[in-house]
């Protein structure tokens, strides 16, 4: 496919700050995809997607957007984004309606019905001043604020954290729904895994400042398992196992490829071998982890 096929295409990205290095990142997300970009907190979610939404200037490399390179002096790529990020920069004193009176003016696709829509869908109090806003409803400000003009491409830096799960659920719908017409582009960042698995094609897995891994998120599903098995042997050297833990002949292994793994089990005629899946969550926590491990107990 051609790299005008692509919402985003970040090749050799790079950002420095004191003690802290992004990149470099190569990375081509296709239009019409949703990709949770998952990391804990200081390894560089906020700084890609500051890079790509154009609030941060990269200190190497290059950032298009739909074909398009980001560069400061000619924002019409800006058309097709909508970002919601840590800070929200809504004035504190003008009611939420007005705010998005004001977004809207410098949005020539801004659509008021789109955003009466989301206002009904949200209950969102049109009245009252920003400032006065619970965080939920904040959020819900910076979403319809982000998507107003109908945005091709949506960056969205952990919107639902420290949300109840009543507005987290509210959100992952609108959410939803913008991508029953194929054309939507969503790149979310979190920390948590299970506000995104829901949405996501593919998860990219970031830590300090680097690409750990990049995978379809039904294929993390399929091959990692917990096993368990009986073998006189302690110390092995099992394909695809992540952590393996032994006391004596009972064993049980992290792995990322359990084929593999239960493959060579079944030759080494290891006993009473039992395998379970894993949720999403419990296996980003190996990944980010991000070393073979073997323990004796």
């Amino acid at each position: 496919m051609s790299i005008n096929g692509m919402a985003i295409a970040l090749a050799g990205l790079e950002k420095t700050y004191p003690g802290f290095t992004l990149g470099p990142v190569d990375l081509a997300i296709e239009a019409g995809t949703v990709v949770g970009l998952v990391g804990p907190n200081g390894a560089g979610k906020t700084s890609m997607l500051n890079c790509i939404a154009g609030l941060v200037v990269p200190d190497g490399g290059t950032v298009e957007v739909f074909g398009c390179p980001n560069h400061p002096n000619n924002t019409t790529w800006k058309r097709d984004l909508g970002y919601v990020g840590e800070e929200h920069g809504f004035y504190g004193r003008w009611t939420t309606e007005k705010n998005l009176r004001a977004i809207g003016h410098l949005h020539p696709a801004w659509s008021d019905q789109r955003v009466s829509r989301m206002v009904e869908r949200f209950e969102l109090p049109l009245a009252t001043r920003s400032t006065d806003l619970s965080r939920g409803n904040r959020t819900k400000l910076a979403l319809i604020a982000a998507m107003g003009h109908g945005p091709r491409l949506l960056l969205l830096d952990e919107p639902t954290s420290g949300l109840d799960p009543l507005v987290r659920s509210e959100v992952l719908d609108v959410l939803w729904g913008l991508l029953e017409d194929g054309e939507t582009t969503i790149f979310y960042s979190t920390h948590l895994l299970s506000d995104i698995s829901r949405l996501a094609d593919e998860l990219v897995f970031l830590q300090d400042g680097r690409i750990l891994l990049r995978t379809e998120k039904e294929a993390l599903s399929e091959s990692w398992r917990r096993i368990s098995f009986r073998l006189e042997e302690g110390d092995l050297a099992l394909a695809g196992a992540i952590k393996h833990r032994y006391s004596g002949k009972e064993h049980q292994v992290i792995s990322s490829d359990h084929e593999s793994t239960l493959k060579q089990l079944g030759e080494l005629a290891a006993e009473n071998v039992e395998e379970s899946r894993m949720t999403l969550e419990e296996i980003t926590v190996e990944i980010l982890r991000g070393e073979h491990h073997v323990e004796s107990r």
